[in-house]
């Protein structure tokens, strides 16, 4: 359960799981209902936390500029109206801000022979395979915020627009190695269709 920036090509095996200390979460959150989509066995690889760090400041600052525009409207320009939205919105953000970091340590990639496999989220869990032969574009992007932090989101485009997957939180060297392998695997099996 690790993203590992030393290693040339990832893969699931133990011996590719060493990394440095506090580059990712321990362990991946499940969620306690005997119903869960439970995880399958295999290496599962996880997000950096700088990543709750930069969705905490990007948050929390639209957080600030709400509550700013709200007593701009209401207390100088005497729109009490604005109390409305603005609370709304204030109470929104602010569970968003609450549950950010266990919702972080809930995503994680596994690679398996044939495909990757993609899971997030504790109330609503989204489990997504993409073949490798099906990938047709794996994209790194990141912004200023990420940047700072060295982190980038890897992105893959398939044929089938619903099937579009996003790994946030990556190392900046684990997603170029990630995607590096992810093409030339993608190459391999794709010759064979």
């Amino acid at each position: 359960m690790t993203n590992s920036p030393e290693a040339t090509t990832p893969d699931s095996s133990p011996a590719s799981t060493t990394t440095e200390a506090g580059s990712t979460f321990e362990r991946i959150v499940e969620p306690r209902s005997e119903n869960r989509l439970a995880l399958e066995g295999g290496v599962w690889h996880q997000i950096s936390p700088k990543y709750v760090t930069v969705q905490l400041i990007s948050t929390g600052s639209f957080l600030l500029l709400v509550i700013a525009a709200t007593l701009v409207l209401t207390l100088l320009m005497h729109q009490l109206w604005a109390w409305i939205p603005g609370g709304i919105l204030t109470v929104i953000l602010a569970w968003t801000l609450v549950i950010l970091p266990r919702q972080a340590r809930s995503i994680g990639y596994q690679l398996r022979d044939d495909d990757l496999v993609f899971r997030r989220g504790i109330l609503w869990q989204r489990f997504v395979a993409v073949p490798y032969g099906r990938m047709q574009l794996i994209d790194i992007t990141h912004g200023p915020l990420d940047r700072g932090f060295g982190i980038a989101q890897l992105k893959f485009v398939t044929a089938a627009a619903a099937t579009g997957v996003v790994i946030p939180g990556l190392e900046q060297s684990t997603a170029e190695t990630l995607r590096d392998h992810l093409v030339e695997v993608a190459e391999s099996r794709r010759t064979g269709l």
